[in-house]
């Protein structure tokens, strides 16, 4: 009887020791603070390679790692203040995939917890690093050069488009690299042969109204820069465009797969990836001062051909022959 009494007592303790126990590991387990000016549904499909980056370092989430999400929703007011609570939260790494006003929010709010980033101007310019191969401080990442191919994205604008009589191109004026997009566009612009109109939106309703002023003055070819903003806002900007018979570039090809005309940039979701790896090391113990950073090796032409004949174009033969895809 005593034996049995015992028995039981065992039992009634290991079932109270158990989720003692796993509640004590899902505590230790290190956990990353995800903070985008962006919304998490636009951005699904590049979180998901971000996943897949860090599962190839040895971390899933749930299992030995947790993730803070904190997404601004285009108010790059609130970063300051959700970085400021992943702080409090102590987490283990922030990183700020895409988002460069989440970079630099992140960057003002701490010098010891690590960084990593994946941004699309010069790391060295917005004080986010020292340098590409020795960053130096808290932060590395991944760069994506978005703004270093404006000229061929134009010309290959002007290949498809030889009737526009101007580049027209949409920025947002809250974004920290647009003042360098801009003169970029002007200088590539004027090799190219064409004058370039700047339309400057930073709010949905923003968009609208340029698209609005645009459609008052036909025959430009739209080029879209580089923002988290666009991006979530994908679909209305592509239905706009397509509604006018713009002929538009743009920078990742999320925006053609759904209609756009064609774009020319890294892919995205292999940068993304690359930082879920990034954290991975940092995670491990590597310092973000010695991880050099990444800089893409390949940037992808993907041309809507549908599109194209819809919008009564022809894509030169040349061009389509470089193209790494196609749709039809």
């Amino acid at each position: 009887m005593n034996n049995r009494r015992a028995f039981i007592t065992l039992l009634g303790g290991g079932a109270v020791t158990l989720p003692l126990a796993a509640r004590a590991q899902q505590e230790a387990m290190p956990v990353i603070g995800f903070l985008h000016s962006g919304s998490p549904e636009p951005n699904a499909d590049r979180v998901a390679a971000f996943r897949k980056g860090l599962s190839g370092a040895g971390y899933v989430e749930g299992q030995n790692v947790a993730i803070q999400f904190r997404w601004a929703a285009g108010q790059n007011d609130r970063l300051s203040d959700l970085a400021a609570d992943m702080i409090r939260q102590r987490v283990a790494v922030i990183t700020t995939p895409g988002s460069t006003p989440a970079s630099l929010a992140a960057k003002a709010a701490t010098t010891t917890i690590p960084i990593v980033f994946l941004v699309g101007s010069d790391p060295i310019a917005l004080g986010l690093v020292a340098s590409l191969n020795r960053p130096g401080g808290n932060a590395t990442g991944v760069n994506v050069q978005l703004g270093e191919v404006v000229g061929k994205r134009l010309g290959m604008l002007r290949e498809v488009a030889p009737s526009a009589n101007r580049f027209v191109a949409l920025v947002n004026p809250n974004t920290a690299f647009t003042d360098a997009v801009i003169k970029q566009l002007e200088t590539s612009a004027s090799e190219v042969g064409l004058p370039v109109e700047i339309l400057r939106a930073s709010t949905g309703r923003e968009i609208d109204v340029a698209f609005a002023n645009l459609a008052q003055k036909p025959g430009g070819a739209l080029l879209v820069a580089p923002d988290a903003l666009f991006v979530s806002r994908k679909a209305h900007i592509v239905t706009l465009a397509t509604r006018q018979a713009l002929p538009a570039m743009y920078v990742t090809r999320d925006f053609t797969e759904i209609g756009g005309l064609m774009s020319y940039g890294p892919n995205l979701a292999d940068a993304y990836q690359q930082t879920g790896m990034y954290v991975g090391r940092v995670l491990k113990g590597e310092k973000p001062a010695d991880l050099p950073v990444v800089q893409p090796t390949k940037f992808e032409l993907v041309v809507n051909l549908n599109t194209a004949k819809a919008l009564g174009l022809e894509v030169p033969p040349a061009l389509l022959a470089i193209a790494d895809e196609v749709i039809e």
